[in-house]
């Protein structure tokens, strides 16, 4: 059997990958008493005096609701909210299995922003945080603007800032490695998606000064602005500041960065060979990565990054969201600001410490640093910048995280 005939046969004998178990035994009528009726009756009164109590007397601060519209699913775009089931149980295994977070997939069957917005609001007594995932642009962006703006949940759209912060751990370990500064390269993002959107974003957050952003329309500029939403209009108004226009060709021209986030093969060895000295490529497509890493190696290359696990450095989420949502948590954080994306991405980058390779800038997934880490700088910077309901200290934040992780080791 291939990986997915392998696959189809998992899900059919496990009849999905998730279950709900109990973590209290209801053996006898004094268990049944303490777990539910009469019981129960006693943290219920106590939530009512003070809220605050649903975290000492409920699941609530580890939940996390993975919500989706099944309207860009992977590779296989706008497949629906039942054919997406699959996908947001996986996300949930990932949750548990890396970071002891405890998600749940909900599918919604609707693609209108205001009724997904109300859906997600409503969930609040319940959920501390909520994973947005594979919902399409230009409707997620809005979607979790107004979430944010709405709610005190931890709000955070996997599909966008998971994969940039992994792009910045890697870009910023890439650079060390050829020994260039963020502020004073020049970089091309090749797409205009939502995770396109969000890596720029974030790259230009943390420093980049020089970042053109090309996609079938061509290289983004004033030109063409109203051809955008409001959120890419804003951000072309902090790209190409030397007015490039033309398309993906053009935009390479003496680049020191190459970001695919958009089509396979679009990406050719002449265009390598016209970047600068030394010219790092990421091309994420998948499964067919922009250019091919072999090709752009001879053609230049010093360092490769894709999407593909069969490649050095891929650039996988899996990275990033388990423990930035394990520090969230852990510090009951209001939002997941910038700032927390820029520490997880340092955080990860840091780990690949004196083994750094051009063939080893980021850790492996398995890495079992990595969640803590990245859970430790997230939840640092929440309580630092005033994003944190609880005020814990350096060594509080470690215990707090070490003892939720090692319920993981207990299994």
């Amino acid at each position: 059997m291939d990986i997915y005939q392998k696959a189809l046969k998992l899900h059919s004998d496990h009849q999905g990958k998730i279950e709900v178990k109990s973590k209290v035994r209801v053996r006898n009528r004094e268990e049944l008493s303490l777990a539910y009726s009469p019981g129960v009756a006693e943290p219920c009164r106590e939530i009512e005096k003070n809220p605050e109590k649903i975290y000492q007397y409920t699941a609530r601060g580890n939940q996390v609701a993975v919500v989706s519209s099944g309207t860009a699913v992977l590779g296989l775009g706008d497949i629906g909210p039942k054919a997406a089931l699959p996908v947001m149980e996986g996300k949930a295994v990932l949750f548990k299995e890396f970071a002891n977070v405890d998600a749940f997939p909900l599918c919604v069957g609707t693609k209108e922003v205001d009724q997904i917005v109300e859906f997600v609001k409503l969930l609040e007594p319940t959920f501390a945080g909520i994973n947005l995932e594979d919902i399409s642009a230009p409707k997620c962006f809005e979607i979790e603007a107004r979430l944010k703006e709405e709610t005190e949940m931890a709000i955070f759209h996997d599909d966008q800032h998971g994969t940039a912060i992994v792009v910045l751990a890697a870009v910023i370990n890439a650079l060390k490695l050829v020994g260039k500064e963020l502020d004073q390269i020049k970089i091309v993002v090749n797409g205009a998606g939502a995770a396109a959107t969000a890596v720029s974003k974030l790259l230009l957050d943390a420093g980049a000064k020089n970042l053109i952003i090309n996609d079938k329309i061509g290289i983004l500029n004033s030109n063409n602005l109203d051809q955008y939403d409001s959120l890419r209009q804003d951000l072309i108004k902090r790209t190409n500041p030397d007015a490039l226009s033309g398309g993906l060709k053009e935009a390479v021209k003496d680049a020191d960065l190459f970001i695919g986030l958009s089509v396979g093969n679009i990406l050719k060895a002449e265009m390598v060979e016209e970047m600068a000295a030394d010219p790092l490529i990421f091309a994420m497509a998948n499964p067919t990565p922009e250019i091919d890493p072999e090709i752009a190696l001879k053609a230049g290359a010093a360092v490769i990054a894709t999407g593909r696990s069969d490649y050095p450095n891929q650039i996988n989420n899996v990275l990033a969201f388990p423990g930035v949502f394990r520090g969230a948590l852990d510090v009951r954080a209001s939002e997941i600001s910038e700032g927390m994306k820029i520490a997880a991405a340092e955080a990860i980058a840091e780990l690949a410490g004196d083994n750094l390779s051009s063939e080893y800038i980021i850790p492996d997934p398995f890495d079992q640093r990595v969640v803590p880490a990245v859970a430790f700088s997230v939840a640092r910077n929440a309580v630092k910048n005033n994003l944190a309901q609880l005020d814990l200290n350096e060594e509080q934040l470690k215990n707090k995280i070490k003892k939720n992780l090692d319920k993981l080791k207990s299994k």
